[in-house]
């Protein structure tokens, strides 16, 4: 199937672009893990050859061929997630990840579960076109959705699920629905939204656990959470004040830095960009942020340019994945918003995220090989 299909492809249409500039990302990744912590740069450097060889080898495949097993990969997902849960490995009171033999790090199923619902939904929406509208499509596309949000909420990665359950939206929008169920979903939800923050500060809430709500309070009152729960976003907007205009360079680590002193745990992953602000300053923070917004950028236009809906749904799936979890992470680091535990596409360490984005990023390479004749 994949030899037939690839003697289709003209390497004009590759977007070595956009393959560039995700090199570029984990390029400039590696160089800030290694600032933060040295020990993790060679596991880094391995992942991120072993992901662009996988990246390369997923572009070259039919997407139309993988969403051919949409529902086989929906059910893996279902088992992997209820499995993790049972097997996995327990860190601080969650249970998100597999543990590699050979002390090679753990593996953190969440992670691919983006990647496979936007799959599973840019095919589901594109079969569903003429009753995308109907109260019975929408219900059953919000039940095939909840399952695995609820499973994930049962680890507990709140995080996730709501970056999951935002890009499923950016994917139903751009499918068709109707801007009147998008009023009327909108008047529901901001009440919703307000009363689940109220009824979360009352004592004996049952919804979120205790560290959810903590981190929640301490972004609502950061007065009072300085020294707790809000110690680390506190860390972390000095850390990147202090950078100024072009930081104190890299691998510095002077009692008198943020990182020196040890004041951000594990910075080399959901803190990373507060790496990035201390020792690259605002210049080198904004050149983070134009490198992902050229990436996203580029899946758009393969969007734009695709041969059906389903390649267009996963081209702007993965862009909005990109464009969600860049944004969360930023806020996090900034104290814009609480603390969530979403780490930076290419940049922040971890298998799990390098991979899931990687394989996201191959997707969009393949769509983009089969993009519209005009």
């Amino acid at each position: 199937m994949i030899s037939k299909t690839t003697k289709q492809y003209q390497l004009k249409n590759y977007n070595f672009k956009l393959w560039l500039l995700v090199l570029i990302a984990c390029i400039y990744g590696v160089i800030v893990i290694n600032s933060a912590n040295p020990a993790y740069t060679k596991k880094q450097i391995l992942g991120v050859v072993l992901c662009f060889i996988i990246m390369t080898v997923v572009s070259l495949i039919d997407y139309n061929f993988i969403c051919r097993f949409m529902w086989l990969l929906y059910f893996a997902n279902i088992i992997m997630l209820i499995a993790v849960k049972l097997f996995g490995k327990n860190v601080n009171g969650a249970t998100r990840w597999f543990s590699i033999p050979g002390d090679l790090g753990t593996i953190q199923p969440s992670e691919f579960t983006k990647i496979i619902l936007i799959i599973f939904f840019a095919l589901y929406i594109e079969t569903h076109q003429e009753d995308f509208n109907s109260f019975q499509n929408l219900a059953k596309l919000a039940g095939l959705l909840l399952l695995p949000i609820g499973l994930i909420m049962w680890q507990p990665d709140l995080s996730t699920s709501i970056a999951i359950i935002s890009i499923v939206l950016v994917m139903i929008f751009m499918g068709g629905l109707s801007f009147k169920l998008i009023g009327i979903a909108l008047l529901i939800l901001i009440p919703t939204l307000t009363t689940f923050l109220w009824y979360v500060q009352t004592p004996n809430q049952v919804l979120l656990k205790d560290y959810q709500v903590d981190r929640i309070m301490s972004f609502l009152h950061p007065e009072d959470y300085l020294n707790t729960t809000g110690l680390q976003q506190s860390n972390s907007i000095m850390a990147i004040g202090s950078g100024q205009l072009f930081g104190k360079g890299l691998n510095n680590n002077t009692m008198a830095t943020v990182k020196g002193g040890n004041f951000i745990s594990e910075q080399q992953t959901d803190f990373i960009f507060s790496v990035i602000g201390e020792e690259l300053g605002f210049v080198g923070s904004v050149i983070l942020i134009a490198i992902i917004a050229l990436i996203v950028i580029q899946c758009m236009l393969i969007a734009i340019k695709a041969r059906n809906m389903s390649g267009k749904l996963i081209a702007v799936g993965i862009a909005a994945l990109f464009s969600f979890q860049s944004f969360f992470n930023i806020c996090v680091a900034t104290g814009l918003m609480p603390n969530t535990g979403l780490p930076m596409p290419f940049i922040s360490y971890g298998l799990s995220s390098l991979l899931s984005s990687t394989i996201g990023i191959g997707l969009v390479l393949n769509v983009g090989l089969q993009k519209r004749k005009y």
